[in-house]
């Protein structure tokens, strides 16, 4: 499977960029779309399926609880903005990536080399430091995405824990469903190809609308009004609400990999393309289950807005086990950003076929029982995980893309009187104040034991 179809930065070696930056093979006729060689390439319902599960994950049951601590007027039109702004910083990655490919005439590049390139390609002054910003974005990526799959192995193992014990009886520990997902977790990321798990995706994304339907169907009773619940929480309470909301928004990681691996690539983009419905699907999501749950449940709601549904009613415990097996099914599709930056720095190492196809799974093995050794050793992962996700989720979906569009289109200008410099400068301090904000709160949760933010 290629999730990406990197040219030759990839392998780390020297790259003949010609022109640099300030010429014009950024506008020559080299389509980059039309000199991709795909295998298997997926289809546009493929990749909106996997865009979907790629985006909504355990963030989505915090959100009644991030309304909490923001207020329903204000938890509403930041989730909305924060929606508006990372789908706009998706689209910013994919402009860049297509501009960069024209410029340097390779068909794909990956999120890392997006950013090596248009260091590389850009002003003298910064292309210096083209290979520290590829490490670095590779590093966040790693630490983001193993970070969730971490919260994936916690979040499926303390929910089948739940439900064992109140149904069956059963008092094991979280270690022992560990143990029990373990086998199966390594099975389901020997698959290679990302179209195969298409059918897997598609069932992860129609359980989870049922659970979610579900949800909807005990959060839409008895509604109160509106003014039971407060319109804003305070200042002192934002935090809370900005680390949840960012942790749950965080997506761009599988942005270019799917666009990349498209059939038709040119619908990803557009006001009705692939990633704009994706996302208003994924924001109207959000925004609804915050917004309702939080009415129903005002101050009671907890964490996880699962955990608010009656205990003793089979229907509402049902849910638990329906987004357990769809946060389960989705660890793959997470899994594949850090193995393929992991994958082509062992591959040249091993010579023979055999070799490297043996030498794939032992890094998807041990990859994955890495992920589970860190879920095992502190089950309660939440507050950590938090503190992960609002670095490298501020950095790489709000502080990345416009330094990389300033980076890339320096020479070409930026509008009148410089309104895209001025709308990047805007997103970077938004980003950086989300970073802020987002550790600020998740060192607060660790010191505290505090760990519902990511149930």
């Amino acid at each position: 499977m290629i999730v990406h179809l990197p040219g030759p930065l990839e392998s780390g070696g020297a790259v003949d960029i010609k022109p640099l930056y300030g010429d014009s093979t950024g506008d020559s006729i080299y389509n980059p779309i039309l000199n991709r060689e795909l295998e298997h390439p997926t289809s546009n319902l493929d990749t909106m399926i996997h865009l979907l599960k790629g985006n909504v994950g355990t963030g989505i049951l915090a959100m009644p609880d991030a309304f909490k601590n923001a207020g329903l007027v204000v938890g509403t039109v930041g989730t909305l903005l924060l929606g508006v702004i990372c789908t706009h910083c998706m689209h910013m990655l994919v402009k860049c990536s297509h501009e960069l490919c024209q410029r340097t005439q390779v068909p794909a590049l990956g999120f890392s080399e997006v950013c090596e390139t248009a260091f590389k390609t850009g002003p003298p002054n910064v292309r210096k430091y083209s290979k520290a910003v590829r490490i670095i974005i590779n590093i966040f990526l790693c630490i983001t995405q193993l970070g969730f799959c971490c919260v994936y192995f916690v979040f499926v193992a303390a929910n089948l824990e739940e439900v064992m014990k109140h149904f069956f009886g059963l008092k094991l520990t979280v270690h022992y469903y560990l143990l029990m997902l373990l086998f199966p977790m390594i099975l389901l990321n020997w698959v290679k190809n990302l179209k195969y798990l298409t059918p897997v995706s598609l069932f992860a994304a129609v359980i989870t609308v049922t659970g979610l339907g579900i949800t909807f169907f005990y959060m839409l009773q008895g509604l109160p009004r509106t003014s039971t619940v407060k319109a804003f929480a305070g200042w002192k309470h934002l935090p809370l609400y900005f680390g949840t909301a960012i942790y749950a928004f965080e997506g761009i990681g599988v942005v270019l990999p799917l666009e990349n691996n498209m059939k038709n690539p040119q619908d990803f983009g557009g006001w009705t393309g692939v990633l704009n419905t994706g996302m208003v699907i994924v924001a109207a999501l959000y925004t609804s289950v915050g917004f309702f749950g939080y009415l129903k449940y005002g101050e009671r709601v907890l964490g996880s807005i699962t955990l608010n549904l009656p205990p003793n009613d089979i229907l509402a415990q049902s849910v638990r086990l329906m987004m357990a097996l769809a946060i389960f099914l989705s660890y793959g599709l997470q899994f594949y950003v850090p193995m393929n930056i992991i994958w082509p720095l062992v591959r040249p190492y091993l010579q023979s076929e055999r070799a490297q196809m043996f030498g794939d799974y032992l890094i998807r093995t041990c990859l994955v029982v890495f992920t589970f050794a860190l879920a095992a050793m502190i089950p309660n992962l939440g507050a950590v995980i938090s503190l992960v996700g609002a670095v490298s989720s501020s950095t790489l979906a709000l502080i990345f893309p416009p330094i990389i569009e300033i980076i890339t289109f320096w020479h070409k200008g930026f509008g009148k009187h410089n309104w895209i410099l001025w709308k990047d400068i805007f997103i970077m301090i938004f980003g950086l104040l989300g970073f802020i904000f987002g550790s600020y709160v998740s060192i607060l949760n660790i010191v505290h034991s505090e760990t519902d933010l990511d149930t």
